[in-house]
């Protein structure tokens, strides 16, 4: 194919123009005004802007739904349903009437069922969405961030002598989600956090030491608290009680969960279903300042995670669900 000469070029550009003009009844002479009206029609007549959004947002939406389901036990409940799906789909292409008409009975009940089966998804999905406005207003006010520092220094300083003492502690934490529900199975304390307190709270044989304490506002809100237990069966035999009830705790809210064992003295944490293990006393506050006032710091250097690791060993700590680092 032969290259076009500038004459032929500048003709072709010409024709192209008048074939928009004629297309849009046009007849006035191009300039920059008419230029974008051009634009403005042809944006017009082939892209709605309404339904861009709606894509925009529906794909956010599934994403999000995507992202929920994928760490729970509902993903394989979901691929299930997915598939009955694809089942109805298909019996509609190829006329199998009887699979029709059994599809189409069991989608007459699906949505109750359906509500049925993903209750906890569904709960837990709401409570973070609800959370997230939330969060937003709370963080219009200042922040007593003195009064969660002392806090945070009490806590560590307790929870790091019951570490060395292998004293079983339970400790949640209350964010956005209100746990209000839960701190009327216990003791009701409202008290001031001080290390001397929490160990005696869980002081062996003490009368509120197997339930766990619920901090709201900065203060030990309730003792002696039953929190539900995870169901999931990927959680390592090794956890006990405690651990499985921290985790459970977190699948059913926002809140921090901090659980020192009771048979090697290791420190964990629980957050959003997830629990990570072998805090010291150092990673512990840093720990609880990200995720109870919100500050970050730089993470470890080389030789403190040596430290870390030498102090993990030192007092039993080997193994768990995921090591920090």
């Amino acid at each position: 194919m032969q290259p076009l000469s500038p004459g032929e070029g500048f003709a072709l550009f010409d024709k192209l123009l008048n074939d928009i003009k004629s297309a849009f009844d046009i007849t006035s002479d191009f300039d920059i005004k008419s230029s974008f009206d051009y634009l403005y029609r042809i944006w017009e007549n082939f892209f709605d802007i309404t339904a861009f959004l709606d894509i925009i947002f529906v794909s956010v939406l599934f994403y999000f739904v995507y992202k929920f389901i994928k760490e729970r036990r509902a993903g394989k409940l979901a691929l299930g349903v997915v598939l009955l799906f694809v089942v109805h789909f298909v019996s509609n292409i190829f006329d199998f009437y009887v699979l029709q008409f059994l599809m189409q009975n069991v989608f007459q009940v699906g949505i109750i069922t359906l509500v049925i089966l993903f209750q906890p998804e569904l709960r837990s999905a709401l409570e973070k969405v609800g959370a997230q406005p939330l969060k937003g207003l709370k963080s219009i006010g200042e922040k007593d961030t003195a009064t969660t520092e002392r806090m945070i220094d009490e806590v560590a300083d307790a929870v790091c002598d019951m570490s060395l003492t292998k004293t079983g502690a339970l400790m949640v934490f209350e964010r956005t989600t209100m746990l209000g529900d839960l701190g009327i199975t216990g003791t009701i304390l409202d008290a001031q956090p001080t290390s001397f307190l929490i160990k005696n709270i869980f002081f062996h044989n003490a009368p509120l030491h197997d339930g766990a304490v619920i901090v709201r506002n900065n203060r030990l809100y309730s003792a002696g608290c039953l929190l539900p237990l995870s169901d999931n069966p990927d959680i390592i035999k090794d956890l006990g009680t405690r651990h499985r009830a921290a985790i459970g705790m977190s699948e059913n809210s926002d809140a921090l969960v901090i659980v020192v064992s009771e048979e090697t003295g290791c420190i964990s944490a629980a957050l959003e279903g997830k629990l990570t293990r072998n805090y010291n006393k150092e990673s512990l506050k840093k720990m609880m300042r990200q995720h109870l006032i919100g500050t970050t710091e730089k993470s470890m250097t080389t030789l403190e995670r040596i430290a870390h690791t030498v102090e993990s060993k030192k007092f039993g700590r080997n193994g768990g669900h995921t090591d920090e680092q």
